[in-house]
């Protein structure tokens, strides 16, 4: 039995772990005990995750060979194009012992393109079903009905970037759906989003991309979130080659590309889904109470079950390896880790992370597959959607963590929706906001983001439409503002600036976002009568030059330019400088970059003192440039040089008398110690 004795670096860099040493030694020893048991000992991890090399439809120099996982099943068929969707003994499986099924077949029994099902026998019924390890389903146009689709093309898609190595210092990832990233109404392609979409990526200067909904999903509305086939890139999209030249083309230009996986549950669909699979409602998910999720009407994967572990770590290997991502944002992270899903617990002390409502099962399987990741890439990128603050997610397994790289910093855009919606300015505090921004564990790393596309949503606001709501349809042209308008884009370009600025590793921006998307998104759904018009970006908003939207936009491409000319900036600490929460500045340095911050609504402050390092400071970045859609109060040009004090310069710092404009903020860069 592996067991951990000594006491792990967790703890020990965490004196408010050490009475939890146990329950943390405990779940450690699990996960070491669990690779033990499924590698025999003998074979690696990644050896074990192979799954879907032996599962499934696959071709080599004697034919097909097609096998699936099915103890309940009594008898199992293959039907399709090939044999006119009729059982006949030619594509008959075998039960090859395990509850694994297996047939071969020649060369000619299927072809490139086939639509095919299973037909499953169980004691007591039978059903038509998508193979569970299938790559390719796809959706009849008329009846609406998924199939299975034979994937072998004779020119399969080759990769000219065999090997990358994202950059992370910092990560600046631009969350993206393929299907609604295009200006027409309808669902973009794969290759739309290479062609038009990432080439705009690149130029903003968002060095990763994050692709929501690439798993299968029955209903486009679900975002992706309620999957169906999870080995199979959705084809309403594109086909598997056209999603592999769109990551490489990512990988040419030096963009990281990581998916959003869901392991967190799964779609209650039997037809097309895991659900009745072989007539077994558990197959893949908890028993009883636990196999349902009561707030999102999808199913709990049984992660006890080491067939489901086979499943879902192949899963992790298969998108790595078949398609070359980068890494994964793991979703619902939180719903996984208790029984209760976190659903209405507020996580106010340590004693809730350890006090026997976790699900270790759970726990063990997204430390396994954080290992495994890193096994097979040791530079790929995972990140943890968890908003309960669990100790360790983002820490190294080694040590006692679960091995994320980063964990969503779900606080912040709560914050800043909380501090909009609730406060008047002039009631905002720096003091809050700076606590708010960098209140975390110095340990693990973080990804900030002021909105995601949770707040995209129909039903949610974005932070533009908060600010501005209607003003937004009748005031947004440059010669059309009102004070509304000038007050929304004064903020949302603070609000970015002081989000990023504070990172702790990464930063996040859904698409749009960064120049304001106007309009929420609604998929297609029978409530809008079935209607496009929401479920898309509208790129030409931000192209003309006499909307106010491009403003934002350019802000939002300089800021990311700041962020990145500052080396290894996401290592850097943050040195407050002062904050007044009565004049509402607020300043800090991170390496040479100084951050000041005036959220007071109606008073500039003319020659503003801070104690600062000696030296002479450029104005590199000023929210309220005219060409930000700012009034240019301030002159960018003037380098402020600090003025010396004798006490002060014992300290190396001297006095820095600045103009501060109501409602901006301006980042500085030293450019030279003074002597």
């Amino acid at each position: 039995m592996e067991t951990q004795k000594e006491t792990l670096q967790l703890i020990k860099g965490d004196k408010w772990l050490q009475p939890y040493r146990e329950a943390i030694t405990g779940r450690h020893n699990y996960a070491l005990n669990k690779i033990k048991e499924l590698t025999n000992g003998k074979q690696s991890l990644s050896d074990f995750a192979s799954g879907y090399l032996y599962f499934g439809l696959h071709h080599d120099d004697c034919g097909w060979t097609f096998r699936e996982w099915a103890p309940n099943a009594t008898k199992i068929h293959i039907i399709g194009d090939f044999n006119k969707w009729r059982e006949t003994p030619d594509y008959e499986l075998k039960h090859i012992g395990n509850g694994i099924w297996e047939t071969r077949m020649p060369e000619e029994a299927v072809n490139h393109g086939d639509f095919y099902k299973l037909r499953i026998y169980w004691n007591g019924g039978c059903g038509e079903r998508i193979p569970a390890w299938c790559r390719r389903a796809v959706q009849d146009e008329d009846t609406k009905i998924f199939s299975a689709q034979v994937w072998h093309p004779a020119q399969p898609y080759k990769f000219k970037t065999s090997h990358f190595k994202a950059s992370t210092n910092p990560l600046l990832i631009y969350e993206c759906h393929i299907g609604m990233a295009q200006d027409e109404q309808g669902v973009g392609s794969y290759d739309d989003f290479r062609k038009n979409v990432l080439p705009r990526v690149i130029a903003d200067g968002y060095n990763c991309i994050q692709i929501m909904a690439i798993q299968e999903h029955p209903y486009y509305g679900s975002f992706g979130y309620h999957v169906s086939n999870f080995f199979a890139p959705s084809s309403r999209f594109g086909t598997p080659e056209e999603l592999k030249h769109l990551i490489d083309a990512a990988h040419e230009k030096g963009v990281a590309v990581i998916m959003d996986l869901v392991h967190s549950h799964s779609a209650k669909n039997e037809a097309e889904g895991l659900g009745n699979f072989a007539g077994d409602p558990n197959q893949y998910f908890y028993p009883g109470g636990r196999r349902t999720h009561p707030a999102w009407d999808s199913l709990c994967f049984d992660y006890g079950k080491n067939e489901v572990l086979h499943f879902l770590l192949s899963n992790c290997k298969y998108w790595l390896e078949e398609f070359k991502f980068d890494g994964f944002r793991f979703d619902g992270v939180t719903s996984m880790l208790y029984y209760n899903h976190g659903l209405g617990q507020s996580f106010t002390s340590y004693a809730d992370y350890y006090n026997g409502h976790e699900d270790d099962n759970a726990v063990c399987y997204l430390t396994l597959a954080n290992k495994l990741i890193h096994d097979i890439n040791p530079n790929a990128i995972t990140i943890a959607e968890d908003v309960s603050g669990m100790p360790g997610l983002a820490y190294p397994f080694d040590g006692g963590g679960y091995g994320f790289n980063y964990r969503l910093a779900m606080n912040i855009p709560d914050f800043w929706i909380k501090t909009i919606k609730e406060k008047k300015d002039e009631d905002w505090k720096p003091s809050t906001i700076l606590w708010e921004l960098t209140n975390r564990r110095k340990d693990e790393q973080n990804i900030s983001y002021c909105e995601s596309h949770d707040q995209a949503l129909v039903g949610d606001k974005t932070i533009i439409f908060r600010l501005v709501d209607a003003d937004m349809y009748w005031h947004f042209k440059k010669s059309d503002r009102n004070a509304t308008v000038d007050r929304g884009i004064a903020l949302h370009k603070m609000i970015r600036l002081a989000t990023i600025s504070t990172l702790n590793g990464g930063y996040l921006n859904f698409m749009g976002n960064e120049f304001g998307h106007p309009e929420w998104i609604d998929f297609p759904r029978e409530g809008n009568g079935w209607s496009y018009k929401y479920a898309r970006r509208q790129w030409h908003l931000v192209d003309n030059k006499d909307l106010c939207f491009h403003f934002l936009g350019d802000f939002d491409k300089e800021m990311l330019n700041v962020i990145k000319s500052e080396n290894e900036f996401g290592q850097l600490p943050i040195i407050e400088i002062w904050h007044n929460d009565e004049d509402q500045i607020l300043a800090f340095m991170r390496g040479g970059l100084l951050f000041i911050f005036n959220f007071n609504p109606t008073k500039s402050f003319d020659g503003y003192g801070f104690q600062v390092p000696e030296g002479n400071y450029k104005v590199v970045l000023n929210t309220d440039a005219q060409k930000f859609g700012g009034y240019s109060l301030a002159d960018d040009k003037v380098e402020h040089s600090t003025l010396f004090d004798k006490e002060l310069s014992k300290l190396g710092k001297g006095w820095m008398k600045i103009y501060i404009p109501a409602r901006s903020a301006v980042v500085l860069k030293l450019s030279d110690i003074q002597r």
